[in-house]
């Protein structure tokens, strides 16, 4: 139960004293393609806000003088951001670590609060949390784009119940610790992949180790014993220049491959009966999907281990399953021949540029087919050179996992503890003990 220091308030009485502490971005005939520039005030889109607390992707900019004559819609460090059409029940804030401002794109609506009330990241926790997403939710029409026909009357009216300060700060903090330790998980998970991804590339793409013996040189940062499996010269194959001894082979030649196939909708639950059931991109994270669905009557399958990719649109993306699940007809699961896990992932996840010819492909929506497979090719090494790249990278990919499990791990503790912080079911004592609170 809530302690009784806690009380009722409407987002309207805590927002700040600035005139446009709530307000929607500009109307899209005020902020068109034409005014981006290369660099300048980042505009935030609905793209940018994801269920994670930093921003992702690749923003746009206008210019300072642009950004100026839209000031309304300007936002700044622990201000909280959200889709009024689109992806609505999502909320971003802006970073204390990022640039001194952004500007909204049209589809966005943001709350400046007052700090003397409410603390920007308590705020920000609840907007995240079930409760906060039905508030959000509530007044959104599902017809078409989804939106909010009254979205700044619909935030100014939504009721929370907030504790004093203190605590709100030592809630915002035990959060958001958990969420930076999530977030130094997965960057550093970019760091490691880009690293095999980088040697991948090396060998096999650009041949760096043939080419440096061909110009009768060592290969850079490689042994001698190592270096003696790469070939000094290339030749001709089909058209193509390859280091010479390797092979040009389609991807259906070279991958043990199962085509989804999606059972009935009926044998779909979310209360873990059957298998875990994977659909398509939707279920796709940064290398492993998310467990959402299970399936009692799996028709396909893939193995742990076995590189997962998007048929239908968006095509070309790639996951690995971590368990022996069931593959609808949106994903096909592959294993190299050699079934080395590592080479598998990073063969497919290069051939990314080559996949998404297919996106659009003449029709609606594009895919790939069983016949694809067969028209598209890969150079092929050595049996001998793939396995020494999977040990080379082994413990890279050990270390993503390892991290991965701990995101996990630490997903469900900040979910668990989430609604109990935030209805004072689990409370905190002594507020003051969580120093250098936000």
């Amino acid at each position: 139960m809530a302690k009784s220091n806690w009380h009722f308030v409407k987002i309207d009485e805590i927002k700040s004293n600035d005139q446009s502490s709530i307000a929607i971005g500009p109307f899209g005939s005020r902020m068109t393609a034409d005014l981006y520039r290369p660099s300048g005030v980042p505009v935030i889109r609905g793209t940018n806000i994801s269920s994670a607390k930093s921003f992702e992707g690749d923003f746009v900019y206008i210019s300072e003088e642009t950004a100026n004559d839209l000031k309304s819609c300007l936002v700044y460090p622990d201000d909280l951001v959200f889709p009024h059409r689109g992806a609505i029940g999502l909320v971003g804030i802006v970073p204390r670590d990022g640039y001194c401002k952004y500007i909204l794109s049209s589809s966005l609506m943001k709350l400046s609060c007052n700090k003397k009330i409410a603390d920007p990241y308590f705020l920000f926790y609840f907007f995240r949390s079930p409760i906060g997403k039905y508030e959000l939710l509530k007044n959104s029409s599902t017809v078409g784009t989804p939106g909010i026909a009254t979205p700044l009357t619909s935030l100014k009216n939504i009721e929370l119940h907030i504790p004093p300060l203190p605590t709100q700060k030592a809630i915002a903090h035990i959060l958001g610790t958990l969420d930076d330790k999530i977030e130094l998980n997965r960057q550093m998970n970019e760091t490691l992949e880009s690293i095999a991804g980088a040697i991948f590339t090396s060998w096999f793409i650009d041949f760096d180790p043939v080419r440096a013996k061909a110009d009768g040189k060592q290969p850079e940062g490689m042994d001698a014993a190592t270096a003696a499996l790469f070939p000094s010269e290339f030749e001709t194959v089909e058209g193509q220049e390859i280091p010479k001894g390797w092979q040009v082979k389609s991807l259906d030649k070279m991958f043990k491959i199962v085509m989804g196939q999606s059972p009935p909708s009926s044998t779909y639950n979310e209360i873990n009966e059957g298998v875990p059931f994977f659909q398509g991109k939707t279920d796709f994270g940064f290398r492993y999907p998310t467990v959402r669905v299970f399936c009692t009557a799996p028709t396909r399958f893939a193995n742990p281990g076995d590189t997962l990719l998007s048929l239908r649109a968006p095509v070309g993306d790639v996951n690995i399953s971590l368990v022996h699940s069931s593959i609808g007809r949106g994903i096909a699961a592959l294993r190299h021949e050699s079934s080395s896990r590592s080479f598998t992932y990073y063969a497919l996840k290069s051939l990314y540029h080559e996949f998404i010819q297919y996106d659009s492909n003449g029709t609606v929506f594009g895919c790939l087919t069983k016949d694809s497979f067969k028209s598209l090719s890969f150079i092929q090494p050595p049996n001998e050179l793939i396995n020494l790249f999977e040990k080379t990278v082994s413990s890279l990919d050990s270390k993503i996992e390892s991290n991965e499990n701990s995101i996990l791990l630490l997903s469900s503790i900040r979910d668990t503890l989430l609604p109990k912080l935030l209805s004072g079911e689990l409370p905190i004592t002594n507020p003051e003990q969580f120093t250098g609170v936000s």
